[in-house]
Protein backbone atom coordinates (compact mmCIF):
# COMPACT_ATOMS: atom_id res chain seq x y z
CA UNK A 1 0.00 0.00 0.00
CA UNK A 2 1.35 3.49 -1.09
CA UNK A 3 2.73 5.51 2.30
CA UNK A 4 -0.23 7.91 3.86
CA UNK A 5 -2.00 5.63 1.28
CA UNK A 6 -3.75 8.13 -0.44
CA UNK A 7 -6.85 8.19 -2.73
CA UNK A 8 -8.57 10.61 -5.33
CA UNK A 9 -12.14 11.09 -5.31
CA UNK A 10 -13.51 14.05 -7.02
CA UNK A 11 -10.42 15.76 -7.73
CA UNK A 12 -9.90 14.93 -3.24
CA UNK A 13 -6.84 13.86 -1.74
CA UNK A 14 -7.70 11.97 1.09
CA UNK A 15 -4.63 10.58 3.51
CA UNK A 16 -5.98 7.25 5.45
CA UNK A 17 -3.11 4.88 7.54
CA UNK A 18 -0.16 2.86 6.48
CA UNK A 19 -2.13 -0.07 8.43
CA UNK A 20 -4.88 -2.23 8.37
CA UNK A 21 -8.17 -0.80 9.77
CA UNK A 22 -9.05 -2.22 13.44
CA UNK A 23 -12.04 -3.50 14.16
CA UNK A 24 -14.28 -1.22 16.72
CA UNK A 25 -16.71 -3.34 18.92
CA UNK A 26 -20.65 -1.77 18.53
CA UNK A 27 -21.89 -2.17 21.58
CA UNK A 28 -19.85 -1.56 24.62
CA UNK A 29 -19.84 1.39 26.46
CA UNK A 30 -16.43 3.15 27.39
CA UNK A 31 -16.65 1.89 31.10
CA UNK A 32 -17.74 -1.71 29.63
CA UNK A 33 -14.92 -2.00 27.20
CA UNK A 34 -11.96 -0.94 29.11
CA UNK A 35 -12.92 -2.56 32.20
CA UNK A 36 -13.37 -5.92 29.99
CA UNK A 37 -11.05 -8.99 30.24
CA UNK A 38 -10.34 -7.88 34.17
CA UNK A 39 -11.18 -11.48 35.50
CA UNK A 40 -7.36 -12.46 35.61
CA UNK A 41 -5.99 -8.67 37.27
CA UNK A 42 -8.21 -7.93 39.93
CA UNK A 43 -5.72 -8.30 42.39
CA UNK A 44 -3.22 -6.08 40.50
CA UNK A 45 -3.36 -2.41 41.26
CA UNK A 46 -4.47 -0.03 39.01
CA UNK A 47 -4.14 3.30 40.13
CA UNK A 48 -1.71 4.39 43.12
CA UNK A 49 -1.63 7.92 44.82
CA UNK A 50 2.25 9.00 44.27
CA UNK A 51 1.32 11.33 47.47
CA UNK A 52 -0.87 9.63 49.93
CA UNK A 53 0.34 5.75 48.82
CA UNK A 54 -3.14 5.27 48.35
CA UNK A 55 -4.37 1.91 45.98
CA UNK A 56 -7.25 0.82 44.06
CA UNK A 57 -6.65 -2.64 42.36
CA UNK A 58 -8.72 -3.79 39.04
CA UNK A 59 -11.60 -5.52 41.90
CA UNK A 60 -11.93 -2.44 43.39
CA UNK A 61 -12.02 -0.39 40.51
CA UNK A 62 -14.58 -2.24 39.06
CA UNK A 63 -16.70 -2.83 42.08
CA UNK A 64 -16.83 1.25 42.98
CA UNK A 65 -17.64 2.68 39.02
CA UNK A 66 -21.08 0.09 39.49
CA UNK A 67 -21.60 1.25 43.05
CA UNK A 68 -20.57 4.88 42.28
CA UNK A 69 -23.14 4.41 39.26
CA UNK A 70 -26.17 3.20 41.00
CA UNK A 71 -25.28 6.40 44.17
CA UNK A 72 -26.15 8.49 40.99
CA UNK A 73 -28.93 7.02 40.00
CA UNK A 74 -30.19 7.52 43.48
CA UNK A 75 -29.62 10.70 43.50
CA UNK A 76 -31.78 11.15 40.93
CA UNK A 77 -29.35 11.44 37.96
CA UNK A 78 -31.00 10.48 34.61
CA UNK A 79 -29.80 9.74 31.15
CA UNK A 80 -27.77 12.67 29.57
CA UNK A 81 -27.14 15.09 32.51
CA UNK A 82 -24.08 16.08 33.21
CA UNK A 83 -21.97 16.00 36.26
CA UNK A 84 -18.91 18.09 36.83
CA UNK A 85 -16.06 16.91 38.81
CA UNK A 86 -13.21 19.55 40.04
CA UNK A 87 -10.62 17.53 41.41
CA UNK A 88 -7.22 17.20 41.23
CA UNK A 89 -5.23 14.40 40.52
CA UNK A 90 -6.89 12.11 42.52
CA UNK A 91 -6.63 7.74 42.50
CA UNK A 92 -10.42 7.93 42.94
CA UNK A 93 -10.48 9.93 39.49
CA UNK A 94 -11.34 7.27 36.84
CA UNK A 95 -14.18 5.08 39.22
CA UNK A 96 -15.55 8.55 39.60
CA UNK A 97 -15.70 9.91 35.62
CA UNK A 98 -16.12 6.19 34.61
CA UNK A 99 -18.86 5.89 37.26
CA UNK A 100 -20.64 8.83 36.25
CA UNK A 101 -20.76 7.42 32.00
CA UNK A 102 -22.18 4.08 33.81
CA UNK A 103 -25.26 5.84 35.64
CA UNK A 104 -25.80 7.34 32.15
CA UNK A 105 -24.90 10.42 33.00
CA UNK A 106 -22.06 12.79 31.15
CA UNK A 107 -18.53 13.14 32.86
CA UNK A 108 -17.60 17.28 32.18
CA UNK A 109 -13.94 17.96 33.97
CA UNK A 110 -13.35 21.22 35.58
CA UNK A 111 -9.96 22.69 36.44
CA UNK A 112 -9.91 23.01 40.50
CA UNK A 113 -7.05 25.65 40.04
CA UNK A 114 -9.47 27.88 37.61
CA UNK A 115 -11.30 31.03 39.23
CA UNK A 116 -14.24 30.43 40.59
CA UNK A 117 -16.34 32.25 37.92
CA UNK A 118 -14.32 30.59 35.05
CA UNK A 119 -16.37 26.93 36.89
CA UNK A 120 -19.31 28.92 37.35
CA UNK A 121 -19.58 29.38 33.56
CA UNK A 122 -18.88 25.91 33.12
CA UNK A 123 -21.09 24.44 35.09
CA UNK A 124 -23.79 26.98 34.07
CA UNK A 125 -23.00 26.14 30.20
CA UNK A 126 -23.12 22.19 30.77
CA UNK A 127 -26.46 22.48 32.76
CA UNK A 128 -24.81 20.44 35.35
CA UNK A 129 -27.17 18.40 37.92
CA UNK A 130 -24.10 17.72 40.42
CA UNK A 131 -20.67 18.73 41.48
CA UNK A 132 -18.14 16.56 42.85
CA UNK A 133 -15.11 18.11 44.55
CA UNK A 134 -12.95 18.02 47.71
CA UNK A 135 -13.10 20.05 50.55
CA UNK A 136 -10.21 22.84 49.17
CA UNK A 137 -11.83 23.59 45.76
CA UNK A 138 -15.51 23.41 47.58
CA UNK A 139 -15.41 27.38 48.36
CA UNK A 140 -15.35 28.08 44.48
CA UNK A 141 -18.55 25.77 44.18
CA UNK A 142 -20.37 26.31 47.35
CA UNK A 143 -23.06 28.95 45.74
CA UNK A 144 -23.69 27.17 42.29
CA UNK A 145 -27.04 25.82 43.81
CA UNK A 146 -26.60 22.22 42.95
CA UNK A 147 -25.76 19.09 45.19
CA UNK A 148 -21.92 18.21 46.13
CA UNK A 149 -20.32 15.28 46.42
CA UNK A 150 -16.82 15.60 48.37
CA UNK A 151 -14.25 13.32 47.88
CA UNK A 152 -11.50 12.91 50.31
CA UNK A 153 -11.33 12.91 54.16
CA UNK A 154 -12.98 16.39 54.73
CA UNK A 155 -16.03 16.96 56.46
CA UNK A 156 -18.23 19.86 55.16
CA UNK A 157 -21.72 20.75 56.13
CA UNK A 158 -24.62 20.16 53.78
CA UNK A 159 -22.81 18.20 51.30
CA UNK A 160 -22.44 14.26 50.18
CA UNK A 161 -19.26 12.37 51.28
CA UNK A 162 -17.86 10.28 48.35
CA UNK A 163 -17.58 6.88 51.13
CA UNK A 164 -21.35 7.08 52.82
CA UNK A 165 -23.00 7.44 49.19
CA UNK A 166 -21.44 4.65 48.35
CA UNK A 167 -22.04 2.34 51.24
CA UNK A 168 -25.83 3.63 50.94
CA UNK A 169 -25.60 2.46 47.14
CA UNK A 170 -24.90 -0.46 48.38
CA UNK A 171 -28.01 -0.84 50.99
CA UNK A 172 -30.42 0.90 48.12
CA UNK A 173 -29.95 -1.49 45.14
CA UNK A 174 -33.40 -2.15 44.64
CA UNK A 175 -35.86 0.23 43.13
CA UNK A 176 -32.83 2.32 41.41
CA UNK A 177 -34.06 2.80 37.89
CA UNK A 178 -31.97 1.69 35.46
CA UNK A 179 -31.80 3.40 32.03
CA UNK A 180 -29.66 1.54 29.01
CA UNK A 181 -26.82 2.94 27.91
CA UNK A 182 -26.24 3.25 24.13
CA UNK A 183 -23.04 3.68 22.15
CA UNK A 184 -24.25 6.98 20.74
CA UNK A 185 -25.33 8.70 23.87
CA UNK A 186 -22.85 11.55 24.96
CA UNK A 187 -20.45 10.19 27.74
CA UNK A 188 -18.19 12.85 28.13
CA UNK A 189 -18.79 17.01 27.84
CA UNK A 190 -14.65 18.43 28.10
CA UNK A 191 -14.37 22.17 27.66
CA UNK A 192 -12.28 23.50 24.96
CA UNK A 193 -11.59 27.02 23.58
CA UNK A 194 -11.61 24.87 20.02
CA UNK A 195 -10.56 26.92 16.56
CA UNK A 196 -12.10 30.26 17.97
CA UNK A 197 -11.38 31.21 21.28
CA UNK A 198 -13.99 30.73 23.96
CA UNK A 199 -14.60 27.74 26.09
CA UNK A 200 -17.78 25.41 24.72
CA UNK A 201 -18.42 21.70 25.44
CA UNK A 202 -17.55 19.35 23.55
CA UNK A 203 -20.03 16.44 22.97
CA UNK A 204 -18.13 12.85 22.97
CA UNK A 205 -19.90 9.70 23.00
CA UNK A 206 -19.00 6.38 24.13
CA UNK A 207 -18.64 5.21 20.17
CA UNK A 208 -16.41 8.50 19.85
CA UNK A 209 -14.11 7.24 22.76
CA UNK A 210 -14.32 3.31 22.00
CA UNK A 211 -13.46 4.20 18.41
CA UNK A 212 -10.47 6.63 19.17
CA UNK A 213 -9.10 3.93 21.58
CA UNK A 214 -9.22 1.08 19.23
CA UNK A 215 -7.05 3.33 17.16
CA UNK A 216 -4.52 4.48 19.15
CA UNK A 217 -3.92 1.25 20.82
CA UNK A 218 -3.78 -0.61 17.76
CA UNK A 219 -0.43 -1.29 17.89
CA UNK A 220 -0.37 -2.46 21.53
CA UNK A 221 1.25 -5.94 21.37
CA UNK A 222 -0.08 -9.06 23.61
CA UNK A 223 3.36 -9.02 25.92
CA UNK A 224 2.40 -4.99 27.36
CA UNK A 225 -0.50 -6.05 28.56
CA UNK A 226 -0.10 -6.08 32.31
CA UNK A 227 3.22 -4.74 32.24
CA UNK A 228 2.87 -0.91 31.49
CA UNK A 229 3.41 1.61 35.04
CA UNK A 230 2.13 5.14 33.57
CA UNK A 231 2.76 8.49 35.01
CA UNK A 232 -0.49 9.91 35.71
CA UNK A 233 0.70 13.90 36.14
CA UNK A 234 -0.97 15.52 33.26
CA UNK A 235 -4.24 16.71 34.37
CA UNK A 236 -7.53 14.11 34.25
CA UNK A 237 -9.84 16.84 33.78
CA UNK A 238 -8.38 17.16 30.11
CA UNK A 239 -9.53 14.62 27.58
CA UNK A 240 -6.14 13.27 27.16
CA UNK A 241 -5.49 12.55 30.89
CA UNK A 242 -8.70 10.59 30.83
CA UNK A 243 -9.10 8.51 27.89
CA UNK A 244 -5.34 8.78 26.44
CA UNK A 245 -3.98 7.62 30.13
CA UNK A 246 -6.80 6.39 32.74
CA UNK A 247 -9.10 4.45 29.69
CA UNK A 248 -6.03 3.60 27.60
CA UNK A 249 -4.21 2.20 31.09
CA UNK A 250 -7.41 0.08 32.23
CA UNK A 251 -7.88 -1.32 29.09
CA UNK A 252 -4.31 -2.74 28.56
CA UNK A 253 -4.49 -3.50 32.93
CA UNK A 254 -1.40 -0.83 33.44
CA UNK A 255 -1.08 0.94 36.32
CA UNK A 256 -1.11 4.35 37.27
CA UNK A 257 0.75 6.17 39.21
CA UNK A 258 -1.08 9.58 40.31
CA UNK A 259 0.18 12.61 40.72
CA UNK A 260 -2.18 15.47 41.88
CA UNK A 261 0.78 18.26 41.18
CA UNK A 262 4.41 18.67 39.62
CA UNK A 263 7.24 19.46 41.79
CA UNK A 264 10.41 18.33 40.39
CA UNK A 265 12.18 16.10 43.27
CA UNK A 266 8.81 14.47 43.58
CA UNK A 267 8.45 14.03 40.01
CA UNK A 268 12.01 12.23 39.10
CA UNK A 269 12.08 10.50 42.39
CA UNK A 270 8.30 8.94 41.63
CA UNK A 271 9.71 7.86 38.12
CA UNK A 272 12.62 6.14 39.94
CA UNK A 273 10.76 4.90 43.33
CA UNK A 274 7.73 3.52 40.89
CA UNK A 275 9.60 2.02 38.64
CA UNK A 276 7.29 4.59 35.94
CA UNK A 277 8.15 2.58 31.96
CA UNK A 278 5.77 5.46 29.91
CA UNK A 279 5.71 8.94 31.10
CA UNK A 280 3.06 11.23 29.31
CA UNK A 281 4.70 14.76 29.72
CA UNK A 282 4.54 18.46 28.38
CA UNK A 283 7.40 19.26 26.72
CA UNK A 284 8.03 22.12 29.65
CA UNK A 285 9.02 19.21 31.59
CA UNK A 286 11.45 17.80 29.22
CA UNK A 287 12.86 21.18 28.70
CA UNK A 288 13.62 21.50 32.79
CA UNK A 289 14.40 17.88 32.93
CA UNK A 290 17.52 18.28 30.19
CA UNK A 291 18.70 22.13 31.99
CA UNK A 292 17.77 21.71 35.89
CA UNK A 293 20.55 20.76 38.19
CA UNK A 294 18.43 19.06 40.22
CA UNK A 295 17.93 16.41 37.98
CA UNK A 296 21.46 15.41 38.92
CA UNK A 297 20.96 14.56 42.17
CA UNK A 298 19.19 11.32 41.26
CA UNK A 299 20.91 8.06 39.81
CA UNK A 300 19.46 7.96 36.74
CA UNK A 301 21.16 4.80 36.04
CA UNK A 302 18.06 3.37 38.63
CA UNK A 303 15.09 4.54 35.85
CA UNK A 304 13.23 1.98 34.03
CA UNK A 305 11.74 4.79 32.19
CA UNK A 306 11.60 3.74 28.63
CA UNK A 307 9.46 6.40 26.93
CA UNK A 308 7.93 9.61 27.26
CA UNK A 309 5.10 10.77 25.53
CA UNK A 310 4.59 14.84 24.48
CA UNK A 311 1.73 15.96 22.96
CA UNK A 312 -0.33 19.34 23.56
CA UNK A 313 2.72 21.99 22.65
CA UNK A 314 5.34 21.47 19.92
CA UNK A 315 8.95 20.25 21.09
CA UNK A 316 11.90 22.11 19.87
CA UNK A 317 14.15 20.18 17.66
CA UNK A 318 17.48 21.10 20.21
CA UNK A 319 15.47 20.06 23.19
CA UNK A 320 15.12 16.85 21.47
CA UNK A 321 18.30 16.29 21.21
CA UNK A 322 19.81 17.19 24.34
CA UNK A 323 17.00 15.00 26.22
CA UNK A 324 18.18 11.92 24.09
CA UNK A 325 21.89 12.73 25.63
CA UNK A 326 20.68 12.75 28.85
CA UNK A 327 18.40 9.58 29.13
CA UNK A 328 19.85 7.29 26.46
CA UNK A 329 17.74 4.80 25.97
CA UNK A 330 14.55 6.81 26.98
CA UNK A 331 12.17 6.76 23.46
CA UNK A 332 10.71 10.20 22.67
CA UNK A 333 7.02 9.87 21.58
CA UNK A 334 4.95 12.60 19.88
CA UNK A 335 1.18 12.85 19.30
CA UNK A 336 -1.12 15.24 17.87
CA UNK A 337 -4.30 15.37 18.66
CA UNK A 338 -7.47 17.32 19.66
CA UNK A 339 -10.13 17.87 22.42
CA UNK A 340 -12.62 17.62 19.48
CA UNK A 341 -11.25 14.08 18.21
CA UNK A 342 -8.75 12.82 20.71
CA UNK A 343 -5.71 11.21 18.81
CA UNK A 344 -5.14 11.72 15.46
CA UNK A 345 -1.38 10.83 14.73
CA UNK A 346 1.31 8.88 16.81
CA UNK A 347 5.47 8.75 16.21
CA UNK A 348 6.15 4.99 17.78
CA UNK A 349 4.77 1.74 16.21
CA UNK A 350 5.62 -1.53 18.24
CA UNK A 351 8.68 -2.88 16.26
CA UNK A 352 7.13 -6.52 17.03
CA UNK A 353 4.01 -6.17 14.90
CA UNK A 354 5.98 -4.73 12.27
CA UNK A 355 5.01 -1.10 12.84
CA UNK A 356 7.55 1.67 11.87
CA UNK A 357 8.61 4.90 13.62
CA UNK A 358 8.31 8.02 12.55
CA UNK A 359 10.69 11.03 11.69
CA UNK A 360 11.79 12.93 14.16
CA UNK A 361 10.24 16.28 14.61
CA UNK A 362 7.46 14.69 12.67
CA UNK A 363 3.94 14.34 14.79
CA UNK A 364 3.96 10.93 13.31
CA UNK A 365 1.60 8.55 11.72
CA UNK A 366 -2.27 8.40 10.55
CA UNK A 367 -3.83 5.75 13.24
CA UNK A 368 -6.10 3.00 11.25
CA UNK A 369 -9.67 4.01 10.46
CA UNK A 370 -8.59 8.07 10.51
CA UNK A 371 -9.29 9.92 7.06
CA UNK A 372 -7.06 12.74 6.85
CA UNK A 373 -6.62 15.78 4.27
CA UNK A 374 -5.04 18.88 3.69
CA UNK A 375 -6.79 21.98 2.48
CA UNK A 376 -5.64 25.22 0.76
CA UNK A 377 -6.91 27.43 3.85
CA UNK A 378 -8.12 30.22 1.44
CA UNK A 379 -10.02 28.43 -1.48
CA UNK A 380 -10.45 25.19 0.47
CA UNK A 381 -9.56 22.81 -2.05
CA UNK A 382 -7.55 19.62 -0.52
CA UNK A 383 -3.92 19.43 -1.10
CA UNK A 384 -1.12 16.62 -2.12
CA UNK A 385 1.71 15.18 -0.51
CA UNK A 386 4.45 17.90 0.85
CA UNK A 387 1.79 20.78 0.78
CA UNK A 388 1.01 22.52 3.74
CA UNK A 389 -2.57 23.41 4.20
CA UNK A 390 -5.12 22.98 7.04
CA UNK A 391 -5.42 19.30 8.49
CA UNK A 392 -9.02 18.00 8.67
CA UNK A 393 -9.31 14.82 10.05
CA UNK A 394 -13.01 12.38 9.37
CA UNK A 395 -13.33 9.50 11.48
CA UNK A 396 -15.88 7.79 14.17
CA UNK A 397 -13.94 10.00 16.91
CA UNK A 398 -15.57 13.48 15.86
CA UNK A 399 -17.20 14.99 18.58
CA UNK A 400 -21.11 15.13 18.12
CA UNK A 401 -20.45 19.07 18.51
CA UNK A 402 -20.00 21.77 20.85
CA UNK A 403 -23.05 21.79 23.33
CA UNK A 404 -25.98 24.16 22.47
CA UNK A 405 -23.88 26.18 19.79
CA UNK A 406 -24.86 24.73 16.60
CA UNK A 407 -23.12 27.84 14.69
CA UNK A 408 -19.68 26.75 16.18
CA UNK A 409 -20.11 23.21 15.30
CA UNK A 410 -20.99 24.28 11.57
CA UNK A 411 -17.67 26.35 11.15
CA UNK A 412 -15.80 23.24 12.33
CA UNK A 413 -17.27 19.90 11.03
CA UNK A 414 -18.59 20.54 7.12
CA UNK A 415 -21.36 18.68 5.46
CA UNK A 416 -18.88 15.93 4.42
CA UNK A 417 -18.06 15.20 8.73
CA UNK A 418 -14.68 16.23 8.14
CA UNK A 419 -13.61 18.27 11.27
CA UNK A 420 -11.20 21.39 10.30
CA UNK A 421 -8.51 21.28 13.10
CA UNK A 422 -7.63 25.02 12.68
CA UNK A 423 -3.73 23.52 12.26
CA UNK A 424 -1.29 24.17 9.16
CA UNK A 425 0.52 20.82 8.26
CA UNK A 426 1.66 18.58 5.50
CA UNK A 427 2.58 14.90 4.84
CA UNK A 428 5.46 13.77 3.32
CA UNK A 429 6.41 11.02 1.10
CA UNK A 430 6.36 8.47 3.90
CA UNK A 431 2.77 8.95 4.93
CA UNK A 432 4.27 11.29 8.38
CA UNK A 433 2.70 14.04 9.36
CA UNK A 434 4.24 17.75 10.18
CA UNK A 435 3.18 20.72 12.09
CA UNK A 436 3.91 23.70 10.72
CA UNK A 437 1.63 26.77 12.30
CA UNK A 438 -2.04 26.87 14.12
CA UNK A 439 -4.43 29.06 12.08
CA UNK A 440 -6.52 29.27 15.45
CA UNK A 441 -5.07 31.72 17.53
CA UNK A 442 -4.83 29.98 20.75
CA UNK A 443 -1.34 30.95 23.22
CA UNK A 444 -0.33 27.32 24.50
CA UNK A 445 1.34 28.26 27.90
CA UNK A 446 3.09 25.51 29.49
CA UNK A 447 0.66 22.86 27.64
CA UNK A 448 -2.70 24.89 29.05
CA UNK A 449 -4.88 26.48 26.24
CA UNK A 450 -5.25 30.12 26.67
CA UNK A 451 -7.41 32.11 24.31
CA UNK A 452 -6.87 35.37 23.39
CA UNK A 453 -10.32 36.65 23.13
CA UNK A 454 -11.05 35.84 26.63
CA UNK A 455 -8.20 37.54 27.67
CA UNK A 456 -8.94 40.57 25.61
CA UNK A 457 -12.53 40.49 26.80
CA UNK A 458 -11.14 41.16 30.66
CA UNK A 459 -8.72 43.70 29.66
CA UNK A 460 -11.37 45.86 27.91
CA UNK A 461 -14.04 45.84 30.52
CA UNK A 462 -11.11 47.93 32.66
CA UNK A 463 -12.29 51.29 32.82
CA UNK A 464 -8.82 52.69 31.40
CA UNK A 465 -8.68 50.45 28.28
CA UNK A 466 -10.05 51.34 24.87
CA UNK A 467 -8.57 48.86 22.97
CA UNK A 468 -6.58 45.05 23.54
CA UNK A 469 -5.06 42.53 22.10
CA UNK A 470 -2.94 39.70 23.03
CA UNK A 471 -0.49 37.62 21.58
CA UNK A 472 1.53 34.53 22.27
CA UNK A 473 5.40 35.50 22.13
CA UNK A 474 8.06 32.58 22.28
CA UNK A 475 9.22 31.66 25.58
CA UNK A 476 12.16 29.06 26.35
CA UNK A 477 10.55 27.55 29.48
CA UNK A 478 6.79 27.80 29.05
CA UNK A 479 6.42 27.19 25.30
CA UNK A 480 4.70 30.62 24.76
CA UNK A 481 3.42 33.39 27.16
CA UNK A 482 0.35 35.17 26.99
CA UNK A 483 1.42 38.82 26.13
CA UNK A 484 -0.62 42.03 25.65
CA UNK A 485 -0.65 45.11 23.53
CA UNK A 486 -3.38 47.92 25.22
CA UNK A 487 -4.54 51.79 24.27
CA UNK A 488 -4.95 53.02 27.12
CA UNK A 489 -7.09 56.62 27.52
CA UNK A 490 -5.10 59.30 27.79
CA UNK A 491 -6.97 60.95 31.55
CA UNK A 492 -5.49 57.35 33.06
CA UNK A 493 -2.46 57.25 35.06
CA UNK A 494 -2.29 53.26 35.33
CA UNK A 495 0.88 51.48 34.79
CA UNK A 496 1.47 47.99 33.04
CA UNK A 497 1.94 46.44 36.42
CA UNK A 498 -1.70 48.06 37.64
CA UNK A 499 -3.50 46.33 34.33
CA UNK A 500 -1.61 42.72 34.18
CA UNK A 501 -2.47 42.63 38.11
CA UNK A 502 -6.04 43.77 36.90
CA UNK A 503 -6.25 40.46 34.49
CA UNK A 504 -4.45 38.39 37.06
CA UNK A 505 -7.02 38.78 39.94
CA UNK A 506 -9.61 37.59 37.25
CA UNK A 507 -8.40 34.49 35.93
CA UNK A 508 -6.44 30.97 36.87
CA UNK A 509 -2.94 31.57 37.29
CA UNK A 510 -1.74 30.01 33.82
CA UNK A 511 -3.90 32.73 32.17
CA UNK A 512 -2.38 35.36 33.32
CA UNK A 513 -0.87 37.97 31.23
CA UNK A 514 3.30 37.59 31.56
CA UNK A 515 4.18 41.11 29.47
CA UNK A 516 2.30 43.94 28.67
CA UNK A 517 3.21 47.18 26.47
CA UNK A 518 1.13 50.53 26.03
CA UNK A 519 0.66 51.26 22.23
CA UNK A 520 -1.08 54.10 20.09
CA UNK A 521 -3.06 51.81 17.97
CA UNK A 522 -3.78 48.30 17.70
CA UNK A 523 -3.20 46.89 14.17
CA UNK A 524 -6.37 45.64 12.06
CA UNK A 525 -7.77 44.54 8.80
CA UNK A 526 -10.39 45.81 7.67
CA UNK A 527 -12.68 43.71 8.34
CA UNK A 528 -11.80 44.74 11.94
CA UNK A 529 -9.94 41.15 12.73
CA UNK A 530 -6.81 42.05 14.58
CA UNK A 531 -3.41 41.72 12.87
CA UNK A 532 -1.65 39.28 15.51
CA UNK A 533 0.99 38.64 13.42
CA UNK A 534 1.96 42.48 13.19
CA UNK A 535 1.29 43.08 17.13
CA UNK A 536 3.69 40.36 18.08
CA UNK A 537 6.40 41.70 15.46
CA UNK A 538 6.06 45.24 17.28
CA UNK A 539 5.62 43.91 20.42
CA UNK A 540 9.15 41.62 20.26
CA UNK A 541 10.91 45.27 18.14
CA UNK A 542 10.25 47.29 21.16
CA UNK A 543 11.10 44.36 23.69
Amino acid sequence: MESGAQSIMQDEIIFRSNYPPVQVPEDLTLPEFVLSNAEPYLDKVAFVDELTGKEYNYGEVTRDVKRFANALRSLGLRKGRVVVVVLPNVAEYAIIALGIMAACGVFSGANPNAHSSEIKKQVETADAKIIVTDGSTYDKVKDLGLPVIIQGDDRIEGTIYWDELLEAADRANTGIIEEKVHQNDLCALPFSSGTTGLSKGVMLTHRNLVANLCSSLFSVGPELIGQVTILGLIPFFHIYGLTGICCATIRNKGKVVVMRRYELRAFVSALITHQITFAPIVPPIILVLVKNPIVDEFDLRKLKLRSVMTAAAPLAPEILTEFEKKFPGVQVQEAYGMTEHSCITLTHGNPNKGHGIAKRNSVGFILPNLEVKFIDPEMGRSLPKNSPGEICVRSQCVMKGYYKNDYETALTIDKEGWLHTGDIGYIDDDGDVFLVDRIKELIKYKGFQVAPAELEAILLSHHSVEDAAVVGLPDKEAGEIPAACVVISSKEKESEEDIMNFVASNVATYKRIRMLQFVDTIPKSPSGKIMRRVVKENMVKNL
